[in-house]
């Protein structure tokens, strides 16, 4: 089965009056279809950058991207992009921001109205569809902007650090449930993170990035024996240690 996403020998740099930096080199990786990827690396290495490119913001200077099979121009794969911030508006109800990107993107349809209801219900926000984001906790709002993303219905989905603006508690709380959503909902997922337990309770995959200009230095896979995998249990777990502390001194090398 062909890749959802492959990344051949991507380089970009930014250009500004006072010249060039070099922010990626030679990136080169793939995600299959339901795979969970997380990005790691030094603060300023380009993962942010590296999810621009893939969702088309970026043009890489060197690569070539593809997108089920086809060049990044021609795909017509739908790409979900979950950011820091939940950026739900006051003025419209936790279902009408639900609503909102099926609003701009042309979707919205009895259809498409119904499975907003229907994912606000399942994952615990049916009873404050009228609310206003005000009256939500930061976890549920993060709820609502996923749910808003997965109402789209994307094949790829980027998260760039969605949990870093809540406290830590709720951020283990929100990492869990959105998780098991999108394992529920088998959704493929790339996460860029400064939080390396948030990558090894999380991913398939953890990419770990060299300092700008940034490349990749190691592949780690992650695999747990849990008969309930999910994120929280894996923090429990033996396993999670070894690699937390195996990303943990790959980083390290770098300081």
């Amino acid at each position: 089965m062909e890749p959802i996403l492959e990344m051949q020998h991507i380089t970009y740099s930014y250009h500004t009056t006072e010249g060039e930096t070099k922010a990626l080199e030679d990136v080169s990786f793939s995600v299959s279809e339901g795979e969970f990827i997380a990005i790691v690396g030094p603060s300023g290495c380009g993962k942010s950058t590296l999810l621009s490119i893939i969702c088309g913001i970026l043009k890489p200077e060197k690569g070539l991207i593809k997108m089920n099979g086809k060049n990044l121009k021609q795909s017509t794969t739908n790409i979900g992009y979950m950011l820091q911030h939940d950026h739900l508006f006051e003025w419209r109800t936790v279902y009408h921001n639900v609503l909102l990107g099926l609003e701009v993107q042309h979707m919205l349809s009895a259809k498409t109205r119904k499975k907003a209801l229907e994912l606000l219900e399942q994952y615990g926000l049916q009873q404050f569809k009228n609310s206003r984001p005000s009256q939500l906790s930061g976890g549920m709002r993060q709820r609502v902007a996923l749910i808003r993303t997965l109402v789209l219905e994307p094949e790829l989905l980027l998260l760039d650090e969605p949990f870093s603006a809540l406290d830590y508690q709720t951020r283990l709380t929100v990492g869990n449930d959105i998780g098991q959503i999108l394992k529920h909902e088998h959704k493929t997922a790339i996460l860029v993170t400064h939080d390396l337990s948030e990558a090894v309770s999380l991913a398939d995959r953890v990419l770990i990035l060299t300092p700008r200009p940034a490349t990749i230095s190691k592949i780690v896979d992650i695999s747990f024996e849990l008969e309930n995998d999910t994120p929280m249990h894996r923090r429990n777990a033996s396993e999670f240690k070894n690699y937390f502390n195996l990303i943990w001194e790959e980083l390290n090398g770098y300081e």
